[in-house]
């Protein structure tokens, strides 16, 4: 709805890039090199990790775009997979026929490896969010790799979260993390390089003013968002309709400082909905360590006052009373532990 007003012909913070055109920052170009590097230098195994958001999946399709005809790409995106589906997806996505046995399979993959290298091609395997697939699989993946060849016509990718760097840490996983040959991590977004980004996007959307957003803006742009291209797309998205509501002619620091507010404040009200359909176990739990004080010294009052009582009626009451008392009080006693 702001688009007219701000002479623009497409939305200009979109998530998906405007026109199919990307930002690269220096960190983007990096990573994209080392991408590329990759698959020229026949290195098996490469690790790409960012956090949320930073641009690993736009850095992935700008590679994709530039790879040569006699590579086929296989990406891998789904950490659900079991095993035999794993190898079926492997099936559909290579033309390599597999009818629910492993080792035909891998016999097969073998021989297509070896083919596609005698032609000059090979094969570029992508295991995107790799950092949520399960050990087992990995180790799948990591197996295949022994059938690429001296040429090494299997490249494999992992991409992933920074956490992914934890999960390699796992000693099952050591035979994978010592053929990892390159390794690179995408870095935020500077503040120079959040201003250019803006005015970018700005541009391919076909802004008449391109500095539509002032430098106050596009450093707290840059504060809140730490840098991160998705974030950044989200808040100049909301400061534009702001700023179309206000019939302003351009976004300064008050804007985003508004929008800040405002996308934090929808984000407490989804938390408080999501509090309110808690089970009252949870809602215990929230009202925080003073309330489980309170319980514990309620119960050891009263365990107190039955002691007490107890040496005085011992001689009166029967020993399986105490026992039963016993089993009573136990599971109370253990919540706290």
């Amino acid at each position: 709805m702001y688009r007219k007003y701000y002479g623009l012909i497409q939305k200009p913070f979109e998530l998906a890039p405007v026109g199919g055109r990307v930002y690269l920052s220096e960190s983007h170009r990096e990573a994209l090199a080392t991408l590329r590097y990759g698959v020229i230098a026949n290195k098996g195994f490469l690790l790409l990790t960012g956090g949320v958001g930073t641009g690993k999946t736009t850095v992935l399709n700008t590679l994709l775009g530039m790879v040569r005809d006699k590579i086929k790409v296989c990406v891998l995106n789904n950490p659900t997979l079991s095993k035999h589906e794993f190898f079926s997806y492997l099936s559909g996505s290579l033309g390599i026929p597999y009818k629910k046995n492993k080792g035909d399979f891998i016999l097969d993959f073998a021989s297509f490896l070896k083919n596609y290298e005698e032609e000059g091609g090979k094969v570029l395997l992508i295991i995107d969010e790799a950092q949520a697939f399960p050990i087992n699989l990995l180790e799948e993946i990591r197996l295949l790799s022994n059938h690429a060849g001296e040429k090494n016509a299997l490249s494999i990718f992992l991409i992933g979260q920074p956490e992914l760097q934890e999960k390699l840490a796992d000693p099952l996983l050591l035979p994978l993390r010592q053929r990892i040959g390159i390794r690179h991590h995408l870095e935020p977004l500077t503040e120079q390089d959040t201003a250019q980004y803006i005015v970018y996007r700005l541009n391919k959307a076909g802004a008449v003013n391109s500095a539509l957003f002032d430098s106050g803006a596009t450093n707290l742009i840059h504060k809140e968002s730490r840098g991160n291209p998705r974030l950044i797309n989200i808040i100049c998205d909301h400061a534009l309709i702001s700023g179309f509501n206000q019939d302003l002619n351009h976004i300064d620091k008050t804007i985003i400082e508004d929008c800040i507010k405002e996308i934090k404040l929808a984000g407490e009200k989804r938390l408080q909905a999501s509090d309110t359909n808690k089970s009252p176990q949870s809602n215990r739990k929230l009202f925080g360590k003073d309330s489980n004080i309170s319980i514990l010294t309620a119960t050891i009052l009263i365990l107190f006052v039955l002691s007490v009582t107890g040496l005085i009626l011992y001689e009166f009451v029967p020993e399986q009373w105490w026992q039963r008392i016993v089993e009573l009080t136990s599971p109370i006693l253990d919540t706290f532990k």
